[in-house]
């Protein structure tokens, strides 16, 4: 019979995890079977797994198993990121038969959910996907399905993402942004939830737009995922549903206004401009009274932005020149357009600015020609056409309200709806930012049959889909093929004949 000593056999993993405990508190580097650079790791076994930064999942290397302490902890069989993927897109495409477009449909958000539990285990794997199918999976990332995860995100709710500031923090702000792991962020997306899209107030909920603009961006951008960061101030909400909902996530109480609502913010911006100073900050989704004061009160002091007001009109102009072009006029000619605006808050307000100003750029770019480019617009929010005889009118929505002397001469009035408004101008471009679905109805598209313009351009820039203000369908139907479209949310494919153009999603 043998003897055995009393010395066991040790096996490799064994003495590298040795090795370490001697060895604690250095961190040694390895290079992923995909990488291109170390990346030096500070975690091991189940908390790798649990992490989606670090997290490959089967992908992991025996040599990479050992290292990390995960042999045993994953299935043996070790697989290449791509037949990753193969296996998860059979079971995505499952859903994808008699798939219904809009953001009701429950395809979309079970989409959504197969795509969120990837995210939450293997982020390389999730970006791999969405970088490959951009065009299939950004409206299920973003809007149009985004705006029904937001309307279901307590009851969605898995992991949390991003970071939460509340009116509950005050004081607090500068320490926790420490909480955050990564030492660098290059982009923030933060909101306050207080006007999702077109869906009002959702309070907390709107952390979902945030997460899911930064992952277009990193998606189609470039970005790296570990520097964004979303970013919900939650000061309470208004929506009465929300608060008498004992699921609820966010703070139950009236939204903060005046000086406490910005003393928030203001800690807020304080604090992640002293741990991250290079940071890029986007406001997204603030209610109109609040995106304006915001923008002008940071904006030359710090790094920041607001996409309703500056981002699509960005996009907007770009879409209004590309118009232009399209109807066989010279770019020289914008200022000639005539322009009918439906909707007057944050995101329509700076459109006109952005469109106005463009115009006076080809006048001249002084003050006689900004006046004169003013005269391009007429904008009609839920009250109808806006005059200087407007009471309590909004100040940003001031410098475009109409003479009224000058309305009287053209048939107009305070008040005039969007039919009366179509009829009289005769338009060559149709802008909806009014977040109020089917706005565009057939008496204002009949309307535009007697547009000056031979080929009418129709932007139905509003959002989800179930907001915009036509579809191109609809569109086409009563004005035939000889019209631009433009959408701020994506449609089904249409091969109507016509042009159609695809605008980023105006927030």
């Amino acid at each position: 019979m043998p003897i055995f000593s009393n010395h066991v056999r040790l096996s490799s993993s064994l003495l590298q995890r040795l090795k370490r405990h001697v060895t604690a508190g250095v961190h040694r580097s390895f290079t992923t079977t995909e990488g291109n650079r170390p990346t030096i790791v500070h975690k091991r076994s189940l908390d790798i797994l649990h992490d989606p930064w670090f997290n490959k999942g089967t992908a992991f290397s025996m040599t990479e198993r050992d290292r990390l302490d995960l042999r045993g902890l994953l299935p043996p069989n070790v697989m290449s990121p791509n037949l990753q993927i193969e296996r998860f897109m059979v079971d995505l495409k499952r859903l994808q038969v008699q798939a219904r477009d809009g953001p009701s449909d429950p395809n979309a958000l079970a989409k959504w959910r197969i795509l969120n539990r990837l995210h939450d285990r293997n982020e390389t794997m999730y970006y791999k996907v969405l970088i490959a199918n951009i065009e299939e999976y950004a409206p299920v990332v973003y809007t149009p399905t985004v705006g029904l995860v937001c309307q279901n995100y307590s009851g969605l709710f898995r992991r949390p993402r991003g970071m939460y500031f509340s009116a509950e923090d005050r004081g607090e702000m500068m320490s926790m942004v420490y909480n955050w792991p990564a030492e660098q962020v290059d982009m923030i997306v933060v909101t306050d939830g207080s006007r999702v899209l077109g869906l009002g107030d959702l309070g907390v909920h709107g952390i979902g737009i945030a997460i899911g603009k930064l992952d277009l961006y990193v998606a189609a951008a470039g970005i790296n995922p570990q520097r964004v960061l979303p970013v919900m101030i939650d000061v309470g909400t208004n929506n009465g549903k929300l608060l008498k909902d004992p699921l609820y996530l966010g703070l139950q109480q009236h939204r903060l206004d005046g000086d406490d609502y910005v003393a928030v913010v203001d800690e807020f911006m304080e604090a992640v401009f002293t741990r991250w100073p290079n940071v890029i900050v986007q406001f997204e989704d603030f209610q109109s009274k609040w995106a304006f004061k915001l923008l002008q009160r940071y904006r030359n002091t710090y790094r920041m932005f607001n996409d309703d007001v500056q981002g699509t009109a960005g996009v907007a102009i770009a879409g209004l020149l590309g118009a232009v072009r399209a109807q066989g006029r010279p770019m020289i000619d914008f200022p000639k357009q005539k322009i009918v605006v439906a909707g007057a808050g944050s995101a329509g307000i700076g459109v006109l600015n952005a469109a106005r100003k463009t115009m006076a750029r080809m006048l001249g770019n002084n003050e006689i020609a900004y006046e004169s480019a003013k005269s391009q617009f007429w904008v009609v929010d839920a009250k109808g056409l806006i005059t200087e005889g407007r009471e309590n009118i909004d100040p940003d929505a001031l410098p475009f309200a109409r003479n009224l002397k000058e309305m009287d001469r053209q048939g107009l009035r305070e008040g005039a709806s969007l039919v009366e408004v179509v009829k009289q101008v005769k338009p060559d471009v149709l802008l909806g930012l009014s977040a109020v679905g089917g706005l565009f109805s057939k008496e204002v598209l009949e309307a535009l049959k007697d547009s000056t313009s031979t080929r009418p351009a129709i932007f139905a820039m509003s959002n989800p889909t179930k907001n915009a203000e036509c579809t191109p369908e609809v569109a086409f139907s009563i004005l035939g093929d000889n019209i631009i479209f433009a959408s701020g949310s994506p449609f089904r494919d249409v091969d109507l004949g016509m042009l159609q153009l695809y605008i980023l999603p105006a927030s």
